[in-house]
């Protein structure tokens, strides 16, 4: 008999190098989207990104909000030490949202 067992696997988002009010919609819809198509687990790839606005931590925490909501789970991948994991770091966002320092780390079972 042939093993039934399915194997989980996060959806992975990658996001802009730039997050701010010109996009920050596009990034709700890319995530959002995602999640419509039935996955519960999004990974949030930001290892990419050198900055992020108000406007994109605000449309993140909306996603997460979203998803929670529905049984979901986003979860970000920061790399460590970059200007995106700083403004993690002082505006505490690390306590709402979780936040694994690569993409690898994100994507494994919990």
């Amino acid at each position: 008999m042939r093993d039934q067992s399915v194997r989980w696997a996060p959806a992975i988002v990658v996001l802009p190098g730039e997050i701010d009010v010109s996009n920050a919609q596009w990034v709700f819809d890319q995530l959002s989207s995602v999640f419509a198509a039935g996955a519960t687990v999004v990974v949030a790839d930001l290892t990419a990104t050198v900055f992020c606005d108000s406007t994109g931590l605000s449309t993140l925490l909306r996603v997460q909000r979203q998803a929670a909501a529905d049984g979901a789970q986003l979860r970000l991948a920061i790399s460590p030490g970059g200007p995106v994991q700083r403004v993690f770091d002082l505006m505490a966002l690390d306590r709402l949202l979780p936040v694994y320092t690569s993409r690898a780390q994100a994507t494994a079972p919990t």
